[in-house]
């Protein structure tokens, strides 16, 4: 797991995070500095490559716009500037609607659709940490990708929040519901990962 950065009783801020430089890559969570891991593992990349080129393609003169890592997305609570917000995440892939949440340094608030690629060092901050903070936020759906166990779990935005997650193989398509007429085939990007290890 990442180590906390610096003093573990302070809380940091986005106006922290930009004096950091560029030589570590952080997320913030709750005021929590994580370093982020080394760079990930090839498949990892893939698959987040991948899925982001399928939403480009899908997504093409619509008003939707899709990222890959590292765009920073800024999370500010209720009653927090920008600048004060103590969430800053990087997802590896999503997609925004709303142009008034884009500008020069990432995405000011939620984006619509997010998807974290598991991997080893990351995978318990993406399904428990994160997806806290991205219900907080307001993110519509959220995917983790499990590309080892070749399993998607979804988590779709409910009254209350999410409701409780759907699970399935990565095997033929999967809709996004929060993208009307986008789906996610799954072929290419398991003929990508090779035979099941084991």
């Amino acid at each position: 797991m990442p180590a906390t950065l610096r003093d573990e009783d302070r809380r940091y801020t986005y106006r922290d995070y930009l004096g950091w430089g560029d030589d570590t890559r952080y997320e913030l969570i709750d005021g929590v500095a994580i370093a982020m891991a080394p760079a990930p593992l090839l498949e990892h990349q893939e698959v987040s490559g991948r899925l982001y080129a399928q939403l480009v393609a899908q997504l093409e003169g619509h008003p939707c716009r899709p990222f890959v890592a590292p765009v920073d997305v800024r999370l500010p609570k209720p009653g927090q500037s920008d600048d004060e917000s103590d969430t800053v995440l990087q997802p590896d892939v999503f997609v925004v609607s709303r142009d008034e949440l884009i500008d020069r340094r990432g995405v000011a608030g939620a984006p619509d659709f997010v998807v974290e690629v598991l991997s080893p060092a990351t995978a318990a901050r993406d399904q428990i940490e994160k997806k806290k903070a991205y219900e907080r936020a307001g993110v519509r759906e959220y995917w983790l990708v499990h590309p080892t166990d070749r399993v998607l779990t979804v988590y779709t935005r409910g009254d209350a929040g999410f409701g409780k997650p759907e699970i399935s193989e990565l095997s033929g398509e999967t809709t996004v519901a929060s993208l009307p007429g986008v789906v996610i085939a799954w072929a290419p990007i398991v003929r990508m990962l090779g035979p099941r290890s084991g």
